[in-house]
């Protein structure tokens, strides 16, 4: 584990460069600092702080009026569940599922684990409804558990959906009434399409979106 120490300072830095802009990004990248030879973690300096301010993606809010498309993404994600769930640097498959992504014409990519069962996007997790249940895909064998996952799953705990977290597949994912994804910057966006298949609905989508996006 890394030692967050540094907290109190990361937390000065961090509004300080968040006054830099009105309606923007601030991203922070903690690593563990210089290490042994190899692989090993013994003998590691101090952490390093990597923050960065950018504008907030204006084409969100075309995206939010409009609706997502998602294609499915030829690279699959390996399952592992040492590093499932957890957001680390090691990225190398959403670079490559963002570059096959960057070859058509959708919004995002819709990803398979290695054994076929739907996990998320590129860069942002996944629910769909049907009827009055939604679901989400199961993140203990590989995916990233978002922040915003977690805060739109205690929304769905409160509400009169029921959630379940399932291991499906594609076919009973597009069977589908509805889906939306989400991250910390969208943070709920509803879909329109997923390869040929379309939604219309928007139900779950009306009730997350003015939760997630209501300031703290």
């Amino acid at each position: 584990m890394i030692s967050c120490d540094f907290w109190p300072q990361l937390e000065q830095e961090m509004k300080t460069l968040a006054a830099e802009q009105q309606n923007g990004v601030l991203k922070v990248v903690i690593s563990r600092g210089s290490g042994g030879r190899g692989y090993s973690t013994l003998n590691s300096g101090p952490a390093t702080r990597i923050l960065s301010v950018t504008a907030y993606p204006a084409h969100y809010d075309r995206l939010r009026n409009e609706g997502m498309t998602l294609a499915l993404s030829p690279v699959r994600l390996g399952r592992n569940p040492h590093l499932a769930s957890i957001k680390h640097l090691n990225r190398l498959e959403q670079v490559l599922i963002r570059s096959h992504l960057e070859q058509t014409n959708a919004d995002e990519a819709l990803v398979l684990d290695s054994e076929g069962w739907v996990t998320e996007c590129c860069a942002a997790n996944l629910f769909w409804r049907k009827g009055n249940v939604v679901y989400t895909p199961r993140l203990d064998q590989a995916g990233v558990n978002g922040i915003m996952r977690q805060f739109c799953i205690r929304l769905l705990a409160q509400s009169s959906y029921q959630l379940v977290e399932v291991q499906a597949s594609l076919e009973e994912a597009l069977q589908a009434d509805e889906m939306v994804i989400c991250n910390a910057l969208m943070p709920v966006m509803p879909v329109r399409a997923c390869g040929d298949v379309s939604f219309s609905s928007a139900t779950l989508y009306e009730y997350l979106a003015p939760l997630c996006e209501r300031p703290n």
